[in-house]
């Protein structure tokens, strides 16, 4: 059986190339890039050159970049650094309806702690109202956190608005760039981003390495303590080998991005127009070739469960998800889809199908060849077919989720 991967929003395959420029940092250049012998000079100078290259890329000073786990850790130290570390400023963060749990859990960890937290609403297509935040921002108001991208939906926000009002009112603004870096062209200096979180792994990099840009002058007060690696913000012995492959799969992704994301923008849309002739089919989310990733498409289906055209897609050699892959084993309708005005039943018919480097248009051809017959046989066992009276059931499960 062949198979397609069209999960590239969780995760990504390592690029052969990146794996070549890592591989020496393994088991030939193993320093410590904190030693002062020449092993350590030598790790040293991979992360250095390796910091150089991803400041390089986001339009950043190499010190303003400081090497994470991932995505989740640099979230937490951007807002609970940012919160902590400017107490006396205020207790006040705003951030929006539709974050990455990253963001969203860490915001409630702060309420718990005293501070105010204000959700911003989000239109049908995912975005932010502007004039919301504007009147949001009040005394007290230390931070905003809105997502450059949502790894859901794909909706891009008007990150270089925010920026600017951000600017103008003295405070900071954090974006979490996990899913667009290496995707969409960013720039922290004209978009006005003050921290930045991204993560290896999205964009053909390694697993378990990301990095934090934060602007030079941003107070932030540390989530561990330890031996004052990347300036006391971060300690822990730096992943060389995983900082190298980063750095690699990021140049990369920059130089093939305008050529990939119109290629996978063209299988988005041949796969958007085969899957809505599906009937009672629709795309939550940006119309492809608008404010949306490139290779985002979500799909919903009336009277089914994305949970089970996921394992019959799977069957079929088909790796699709129902949204997050950090919370997919969860039960929960997506947030995200209740953000953006869906109902309870009609979230759970939900299809993430995100593209990458791998993907042809046969591969299209073959998901569109199964998902039809699969949407057909869930929906003729389905207690929610069409005809069915729904509206009573929702009310149940409207009740059962408050409650």
């Amino acid at each position: 059986m062949n198979r397609i991967y069209l999960d590239h929003a969780a995760t990504t395959p390592l690029d052969k190339r990146v794996l070549k420029e890592m591989q020496p940092y393994f088991s030939e250049k193993y320093g410590n890039a904190s030693s002062l012998h020449f092993f350590g000079t030598e790790a040293r100078e991979a992360m250095e050159k390796s910091r150089d290259a991803i400041a390089k890329a986001i339009n950043a000073r190499p010190e303003e970049i400081v090497f994470t786990s991932g995505g989740t850790e640099s979230d937490n130290i951007a807002v609970k650094g940012v919160a902590f570390g400017n107490k006396k400023r205020g207790k006040r963060v705003i951030t929006s309806k539709i974050e990455h749990h990253a963001i969203s859990h860490t915001c409630q960890f702060l309420e718990k702690d005293g501070f105010e937290v204000s959700y911003l609403n989000v239109d049908k297509e995912g975005s932010i109202d502007l004039a919301e935040l504007e009147k949001e921002i009040g005394e007290g108001t230390t931070l905003v956190s809105v997502m450059h991208a949502n790894n859901e939906i794909g909706a891009i926000q008007p990150v270089k608005e925010i920026g600017k009002l951000c600017r103008e009112k003295g405070i900071y603004f954090h974006t979490d760039a996990v899913q667009s870096v290496g995707k969409e062209r960013i720039d922290v200096e004209k978009m006005g981003i003050d921290l930045l979180s991204a993560s290896g792994h999205k964009f053909y990099g390694p697993k378990g390495i990301g990095f934090l840009y934060a602007r030079k002058g941003t107070k932030i007060h540390p989530l561990m303590h330890g031996g004052g690696h990347e300036k006391g913000i971060r300690p822990g012995t730096e992943n060389v080998a995983g900082i190298v492959g980063m750095a690699a799969a990021l140049k990369i992704a920059e130089k093939e991005r305008e050529k990939e994301n119109a290629r996978e923008r063209k299988l988005a849309k041949k796969l958007v127009n085969g899957a809505l002739k599906i009937e009672n089919s629709w795309l939550n989310g940006p119309a492809v070739g608008k404010a949306r990733l490139s290779n985002n498409v979500n799909l919903g289906f009336d009277f089914v469960e994305g949970e089970s055209i996921v394992l019959m897609l799977s069957d079929k050699g088909i790796a699709a998800s129902t949204g997050s892959a950090c919370s997919t084993r969860d039960l929960q309708p997506s947030h995200v889809l209740r953000a953006i005005g869906l109902p309870h039943v009609k979230c759970h018919g939900s299809l993430r199908l995100t593209l990458g480097r791998g993907n042809t248009g046969k591969d299209i051809d073959v998901v569109l060849k199964e998902l039809p017959s699969i949407v057909k046989k869930l929906r003729e066992i389905s207690p929610l077919r069409k005809g069915v009276d729904i509206s009573e059931f929702e009310e149940d499960v409207e009740h059962t989720h408050k409650h």
